[in-house]
């Protein structure tokens, strides 16, 4: 396993790899947990050459105090990438990635104007410029994002579609802590009882999955948001129930379309997003 900071130096080893090399890429943000791990595996399992990349991506904060909070963790992440068969990590600095301020906008539509969107202006626009410059970067085959940030990972396929990139985005399962939590780099922001409260939030998802066939999607959003709310270290920002592909509110059990509740929570003050497929 081989760090680089550089674009060139990236570029150099996979060219090194050999020609025909089949390419898998897991983008981070560091603070790396069993979760990014399982991308990882996947990507090994699939590719014949594997890059993971650790940034974080000042361009998709909107709150200064949350990008400064951002646990920074590199030493700890290569130890862990070690356990994998990564070939190669890619951990450049700011002006590597934006040499030049990057002023692109895209267009999501509906697809950016809810949930994470909604409360989290600009968010997604840093998301696609940061993924999109990593793609032109890396030129993985596959690039591999777990299905804990849903509307990320709707966003992100939605980019590829609209900059007519010929990498294939590989979802792969949450990955969960012991106590149903769905695991997050912000996790480690939570002291030892607010993580232990915090796993109120996928318990309720979980119930909320039993009881679908007893109340209508609204009664069942308000039960969701009632039951967390009782904890009182938790604070429901939002509450969701959304199709899986444009991301709009359902109203009936009856629409023809997978249904997925999406929540953001804070727990003290970390905000956990989670969402379960119902």
């Amino acid at each position: 396993m081989k760090l680089l900071k550089t674009v060139g130096e990236l570029q150099q080893q996979i060219q090194d790899s050999g020609k025909g090399a089949s390419v898998g890429f897991v983008p981070t943000m560091g603070a790396l947990h069993e979760g990014h791990i399982s991308l990882v595996k996947q990507a090994v399992a699939d590719n014949s050459l594997v890059v993971v990349s650790i940034f974080v991506n000042p361009n998709q904060f909107n709150d200064p105090k949350d990008l400064e909070r951002y646990p920074r963790t590199l030493e700890a992440d290569l130890n862990l990438l070690k356990t994998t068969e990564c070939d190669l990590v890619f951990a450049p600095d700011a002006k590597e990635v934006y040499p030049e301020q990057d002023t692109r906008i895209f267009n999501f539509g509906k697809l950016e104007e809810v949930m994470e969107g909604k409360f989290r202006p600009g968010h997604f626009n840093g998301v696609a410029q940061v993924v999109s410059r990593l793609f032109d970067m890396v030129k993985p085959d596959k690039a591999y994002f777990g299905l804990k940030d849903f509307q990320q990972l709707a966003i992100i396929k939605n980019m590829v579609k609209q900059l007519d990139l010929s990498v294939e985005i590989v979802p792969c399962a949450i990955v969960r802590e012991d106590s149903g939590l769905a695991m997050s780099s912000r996790n480690e922001l939570l002291s030892a009882e607010e993580r232990k409260n915090a796993s109120v939030i996928a318990k309720t998802l979980f119930s909320a999955k039993e009881l679908k066939t007893q109340k209508s999607v609204q009664e069942l959003v308000e039960w969701i948001s009632n039951e967390i709310n009782n904890n009182p270290f938790l604070d429901v920002e939002y509450v969701e129930i959304v199709d899986d592909e444009e991301l709009q509110t359902v109203k009936s059990w009856d629409e023809p379309t997978t249904k997925i509740a999406c929540v953001a929570v804070f727990c003290g003050k970390v905000r956990l997003i989670d969402n379960i497929i119902l």
